[in-house]
């Protein structure tokens, strides 16, 4: 086995491979990908309540229902 060898090194060996060896080689990699990721700790989401508290912006609930007035006044559309 080979011990110390770059990644371009490698990226080389791999490409002279033929295309079955290069399957094989993505198919067991892919295997052991799929191992490594299950064994992680998922990272769980953060929130994005209050993603904007530092911006100063007040939006009440009466703008968001004139913006919804608005954007729904003139439905349904008697030209179409």
């Amino acid at each position: 086995m080979i011990d110390n060898i770059s990644f371009d090194e490698l990226v080389t060996l791999v490409e002279n491979l033929p295309a079955l060896e290069k399957v094989r080689l993505v198919e067991r990699i892919m295997v052991t990908l799929g191992q490594e990721l299950k064994t992680q700790p998922s990272q769980s989401l953060k929130s994005a309540y209050g993603l904007w508290a530092d911006l100063n912006v007040d939006i009440s609930a009466e703008d968001i229902d004139e913006a919804r007035r608005e954007m729904w006044g003139n439905f349904p559309r008697e030209d179409i």
